[in-house]
């Protein structure tokens, strides 16, 4: 028995072909909205890295601070721990001056102590020589020569007793002097030392205390960086994800087209410029972050051109991007197009070089009316001066 190998009629081919067509705009579809999960995703990551950028400027604006304020602070403990040494250094000065006024009250104690032996001594011997005044002793001299004598006997006793006296009050004076004022600058740098010691145990407290708190600033500095970290690397993973999605999505040639010259009219890569205006920001890194395309300053609801021949492959609102469409132009190369106020093209469909497939406007995050323009090569952002004339 002889098998027979079914072939399709001729009717049926037409319809495999559509149904192929079918199945590619499907995949392209599904491409292009894992494409834009994938992008929605990469701003909110980008938006949580500035908030974490912002969160780490503060927390490096307050470190700074509180290491200002704590460098002033031990400025200021250096010089009380000087005052203080200066503090110290006079009060062993009065202490070795109430040493010296020590040996000098003793000595003075025993002058004094020896002039009163000798007022008592003296005062004793009045009473018992019973010594007679200045009158009986004129009554009872004999002759002018005998009274002067015994006037001039008696002027002299009468001084000594009186410079006894005032050497007893002088000694007693210069006592109780000496003793006050050697108190009084003692007690006197006792108390600024203490109020010293305090005030420095006031500073040095608060320099703790801003230690700890600058520490613990630094600590959640440290978490912010790894936070950082952490989301750089998801960004990066990311857009390694995105560059997948459209390099499964573009034409799977052998190459590349190559990058040609800056020239005009149309590039060696075959590319004309989308819209004709100046550059306002240029490929690479901005803002902390890669800017993988260039804008183009164009007013609203200017004409977007494919700058090659192609089929679309994304045309969706994607995050930042806004309004967003991506062209595969063959050989993975594809050009991709931001920010538009409205659409015109269709995932799907085929485009040729100069046909309008979408309008200049400020969707998305942008700040003015302008053409975000990149270039991909296997899914791939980059200069897109490199590909155009």
């Amino acid at each position: 028995m002889r098998l027979r190998t079914q072939t399709p009629s001729r009717k049926g081919v037409p319809a495999l072909l559509a149904a192929a067509a079918l199945l590619a705009v499907a995949l392209a579809l599904v491409a292009a909205a894992g494409a834009q999960d994938l992008n929605s995703e990469l701003e909110n990551k980008r938006s949580e890295l500035d908030s974490k950028q912002q969160q780490k400027g503060v927390l490096s604006t307050e470190i700074e601070r509180y290491g200002t304020q704590i460098d002033e602070l031990a400025g200021q403990v250096a010089v009380l721990r000087n005052r203080e040494a200066a503090v110290v250094a006079e009060l062993r000065r009065v202490q070795a001056r109430l040493v010296r006024a020590k040996d000098r009250l003793e000595r003075l104690h025993r002058h004094l102590h020896a002039a009163l032996g000798v007022l008592r001594h003296r005062l004793v011997e009045i009473y018992r020589s019973n010594e007679p005044d200045m009158l009986t002793v004129i009554l009872e001299s004999n002759g002018f020569d005998d009274l002067l004598s015994r006037y001039e006997y008696l002027r002299r006793v009468e001084e000594q007793d009186s410079s006894v006296v005032g050497r007893v009050r002088g000694l007693r004076n210069q006592t109780r002097d000496t003793v006050a004022r050697v108190e009084d600058d003692r007690d006197r740098i006792a108390a600024k030392k203490a109020e010293l010691v305090r005030t420095r145990s006031q500073l040095e407290a608060r320099q703790a205390e801003l230690d700890a708190v600058r520490d613990q600033k630094a600590a959640a500095l440290d978490q912010v960086n790894d936070n950082i970290q952490r989301l750089e690397g998801d960004i990066s993973n990311i857009q390694d994800r995105i560059q997948s999605q459209i390099q499964a999505a573009t034409s799977t040639a052998t190459a590349p087209l190559p990058a040609g010259p800056i020239q005009g009219g149309e590039s060696s890569a075959g590319l004309i410029w989308p819209v004709n205006g100046p550059i306002t920001s240029p490929f690479g890194w901005r803002w902390g972050r890669m800017h993988e395309g260039i804008d183009i300053g164009i007013p609203s609801g200017t004409p977007i051109r494919a700058a090659k021949a192609g089929r679309t492959i994304l045309a969706a609102y994607t995050g930042g991007y806004g309004n967003y469409t991506c062209i595969d132009h063959g050989g993975g190369l594809s050009t991709c197009y931001a920010h538009q106020s409205s659409y015109a093209t269709s995932v799907g469909d085929t485009v040729s070089q100069g046909q309008v497939i979408g309008y200049v406007g400020c969707t998305g995050s942008c700040f003015g009316d302008h053409l975000h323009f990149e270039v991909r090569v296997n899914g791939a952002a980059t200069d897109p001066l490199g590909y155009l004339p």
